[in-house]
C-alpha cells in the first residue's frame, strides 16, 4: 500500500485511515491537550503525504522499518517542534470544540473526559510532562502505546539497549518527581 501511495493519494488515504486513530492516541498522550492533538497531527500527516516519495525501506540497525515507525518518528518530530516553537501552557482539561462531524472525534471527547476523571493518570501525565522529551518518548510508547522496546527503537531509530536506559531513567526520575500515592 505504501507504493502504491507514492505515486496515489487515495491509497495515502488508506493510509491514514489505518494510522489516524494510533498516531491521534500517541499524540493525544504525549501532549495532553485535544487541540494541540489535532494540530501536530494534521502537520505530521501532511509532511508524511509530502515526503511520502522519500519513505525507502532502507534499514536502521539491519532491519526494514516500517510504515508506522516512521508516522511516529514523525509525530514525535513534530511534538518537538511545536513545543519549541509554541510554547504553550499546557492544559489537560481543555474543553473541546462541540463541532466535529466525525464520531472518531466524539470517541475522542468521551476519552478525554474519562482521562479527567482518573487523578492518577493526570498526576501520572503531569510528571511525565516535566520530565525531558528523550523520557516522555519512550514512556509514552512503552506504557500508554504499548510498543516493545524493538518498536521503541524502530521508531526513535535508537539500539534497543538505548531505549531499555531511557525507559529504566525515566523511571527514576519520574519516581523522584511523584509524591506518595
Amino acid at each position: 500500500m505504501v507504493k502504491k501511495a507514492k505515486i496515489d493519494s487515495e491509497a495515502f488515504g488508506r493510509l491514514y485511515d489505518e494510522y489516524y486513530s494510533k498516531i491521534f492516541g500517541y499524540v493525544l498522550k504525549r501532549t495532553g491537550n485535544l487541540e494541540i492533538a489535532q494540530d501536530v497531527v494534521s502537520e505530521t500527516f501532511l509532511k508524511a503525504l509530502k515526503n511520502i516519495k522519500k519513505f525507502q525501506w532502507q534499514s536502521f540497525f539491519g532491519k526494514k522499518p516500517l510504515f508506522g515507525a516512521w508516522l511516529y518518528r514523525i509525530a514525535s518530530n513534530e511534538i518537538a517542534n511545536f513545543f519549541r516553537h509554541k510554547k504553550p501552557a499546557i492544559s489537560l482539561g481543555s474543553a473541546p470544540d462541540p463541532v466535529f462531524g466525525k464520531d472518531l472525534f466524539g470517541e475522542i471527547v468521551v476519552a478525554e473526559q474519562k482521562l479527567k476523571d482518573c487523578q492518577d493518570f493526570l498526576l501520572i501525565q503531569k510528571e511525565i510532562l516535566g520530565l525531558p522529551e528523550k523520557y516522555q518518548e519512550v514512556l509514552v510508547l512503552r506504557f500508554f502505546e504499548k510498543k516493545q522496546i524493538k518498536e521503541i527503537a524502530e521508531i526513535l531509530g535508537k539500539r534497543e539497549g538505548t531505549i531499555k536506559s531511557l525507559i529504566h531513567r525515566g523511571l527514576k526520575k519520574l519516581r523522584q518527581k511523584m509524591p506518595p500515592i
